[in-house]
């Protein structure tokens, strides 16, 4: 058989594909809900667009615009290293049972974080929704890191 093969039978990879995917998808709504908002507001990043939806009196920034954005770049911080880290320990060979809560608990706290951004919660919401989602990368990191260190 050849590698796809291989990789629909690691139901740790498969798990990993998952989460991965809902998370991408989560990011590709902010995206969406950012432009929505710049149109509201009338907060456009680019003089051309601002041209195009009244004047060059939009071309500005805007605090609901820039909170979306925030949220989006904290998810960019915070979601590729998870790829990298989950699909690297995909191929530990891991409890899948173990691999699948590492996966599910960073993806709801990426969810948590972003709901927690989007629509201002009180805190600590959204700092111990970040804080929980980054427990499995570490333990994901460190698993890595042990099963490295021979060959380095």
């Amino acid at each position: 058989r050849h590698l796809p093969y291989k990789m629909m039978e690691n139901t740790v990879f498969m798990s990993f594909a998952f989460y991965s995917t809902i998370l991408i998808l989560k990011m590709y709504v902010i995206a969406i809900i950012t432009g929505q908002v710049r149109l509201r507001k009338k907060a456009f990043a680019n003089p051309e667009d601002a041209l195009r939806n009244g004047g060059l009196q939009y071309y500005r920034e805007d605090p609901g615009v820039e909170r979306c954005r925030r949220a989006h770049r904290n998810d960019m911080e915070n979601i590729f290293p998870f790829l990298f880290l989950g699909a690297v320990y995909s191929l530990l060979d891991p409890n899948p049972a173990v691999a699948r809560i590492h996966f599910f608990i960073f993806c709801v706290g990426r969810i948590v974080h972003t709901i927690a951004y989007l629509l201002h919660l009180k805190a600590p919401t959204r700092s111990v929704a970040y804080s929980v989602a980054q427990l499995p990368c570490f333990s994901m990191a460190l698993q890595i890191l042990l099963a490295t260190t021979p060959y380095w």
